[in-house]
């Protein structure tokens, strides 16, 4: 039987557009909201950030976003409880980006199970190498959760040989050279990781990292990615309307709507 991932990419000819949101963020009930609003708009793939003291790849903007959940008490409870809500509401694909720490506290099984449980379907552990991910691996796959990695421009072609073999939905590719945050272009050096990479795999490529625009999009969707991430708008975007819940998810609407249309392209 086919995945909810495995079904998106399975669309042929169009690019997935896949919206990023720290659970918890800015509490609860509002992230409730946030995540419903960007699959209405049209959200692929729904990638929930799990809110950390020490997210070394994320920017100024992931970071804030992280600290406002963590003020409002977000624990992993708080998560599943969140994912659990958004489950009910649709069947869009879960993926979750989170730290090793957060799985170890927790016991990996126990997360797992969890995560499996609450309806999560692919799960990205930014500070995880490779070549340490047996144990989580397996355990991903006993609850039927695709493993999901990083391939970044100074992934050598030995190694992405072997974050090929692990990984399954597909591969998350860093377009810059640093941590997440809008900019203001698609790096040539991106598109030119997308070629390497397809080059030792069939799975599906999806780049994040600095994208916002339907023009960066574009970029990407003629350069062959299967799909994009979009994290640091979309928190900007929620940032902007702290306080008007209302305005935010009409905001977000709209701004997954232009996207999601770009995408589809």
């Amino acid at each position: 039987m086919m995945g909810r991932i495995e079904s998106v990419f399975a669309k042929k000819g169009k690019s997935a557009f896949i919206g990023f949101t720290v659970a918890g963020d800015p509490d609860k009930e509002t992230s409730i909201r946030i995540a419903k609003a960007l699959i209405d708009g049209g959200t692929d793939i729904l990638e929930f950030g799990v809110p950390f003291s020490d997210p070394v790849a994320d920017g100024p903007t992931i970071q804030r976003a992280d600290d406002r959940a963590l003020a409002s008490c977000t624990t992993p409870d708080t998560i599943f409880a969140i994912v659990r809500e958004v489950r009910a509401y649709s069947e869009v694909p879960i993926v979750f980006l989170t730290y090793y720490n957060t799985i170890y506290r927790r016991g990996i099984d126990r997360f797992y199970l969890e995560a499996h449980e609450a309806g999560v379907d692919g799960i990205l552990v930014a500070d995880m190498p490779v070549e340490e991910s047996d144990e989580v691996a397996a355990t991903a796959e006993k609850y039927g959760i695709d493993p999901i990695f990083l391939v970044t421009q100074t992934t050598s072609n030995e190694r992405m040989d072997t974050i090929v073999r692990h990984a399954r939905g597909y591969l998350y590719l860093v377009s810059v050279l640093g941590v997440t945050g809008a900019r203001k272009t698609v790096a040539p050096e991106a598109l030119a990781l997308l070629n390497r990479v397809r080059s030792h795999t069939d799975l599906p490529l999806a780049i994040g990292f600095g994208i916002s625009t339907p023009e960066h999009v574009t970029t990407c969707n003629l350069a062959g990615a299967d799909g994009v991430i979009v994290g640091s708008a979309i928190v900007d975007i929620v940032e902007k309307n702290l306080g008007n819940p209302d305005a935010m998810e009409q905001d977000l609407r709209r701004y997954v709507s232009v996207m999601k249309k770009a995408a589809e392209q």
